[in-house]
């Protein structure tokens, strides 16, 4: 490809993100508070840099990071969006409509599939985490699958004891939102040892 032929598709790309927070406004009323750009960006690289061709990518309340996901995606990952949000049903079979109120009503189909999953639930509660944990350890993978999480720091021995997840250098910027976000992983991440930028370190 030439080098404008490049260019034109790394703008192409970036058109396609920016669109999302035009497309879907956050709605308060449950509690949707988009990531950044940039926080998405780096969402989006570090769900690409853990997975490779033929993984299966779950996306559970993280709609802003699906979508930049899909947008860089040159390979053959399946990307499946969990979520309450019936506007994004747009997306056919890569949609699957959550309520971690009922954790386990997930289509068997996707069980034990997961190689990758990133969370952000709508409440930082020890009860909404721990349906959120019960969803997660059906869908992802025995002992290979890899969970990203974001909560608030306090939460971090709660996210260990449930998920054996540890707190990451990387804190996601979260706009609208009024206190600070962490992120957590069950397995290493060079990428995420990364101070951001747009946060206080």
């Amino acid at each position: 490809m030439t080098e404008r032929g490049n260019q034109a598709e790394v703008q192409s790309c970036r058109s396609r993100e920016r669109s999302f927070w035009h497309k879907f406004p956050e709605k308060a009323e449950l509690n949707q508070y988009w990531y950044s750009k940039a926080t998405v960006d780096v969402l989006a690289e570090e769900v690409l840099a853990q997975t490779k061709d033929g993984d299966r990518c779950g996306f559970l309340s993280t709609p802003s990071v699906y979508f930049a996901v899909k947008a860089k995606l040159k390979g053959s990952r399946e990307l499946i969006l969990l979520d309450i949000d019936d506007k994004f049903a747009t997306e056919g079979e890569s949609f699957i409509r959550f309520d971690f109120q009922q954790p386990r009503d997930i289509p068997a189909r996707i069980h034990h599939s997961i190689d990758f999953v990133l969370i952000d639930p709508p409440f930082i509660t020890k009860e909404v985490w721990e349906r959120y944990a019960e969803s997660s350890r059906l869908l992802l993978r025995p002992t290979t699958g890899k969970a990203l999480l974001s909560t608030i720091e306090e939460n971090e021995m709660l996210l260990h004891s449930l998920l054996g997840c540890r707190i990451q250098r990387f804190k996601p910027s979260i706009p609208h939102l009024v206190y600070q976000y962490a992120l957590f992983a069950n397995y290493d991440s060079s990428f995420l040892q990364a101070a951001n930028p747009e946060v206080e370190d």
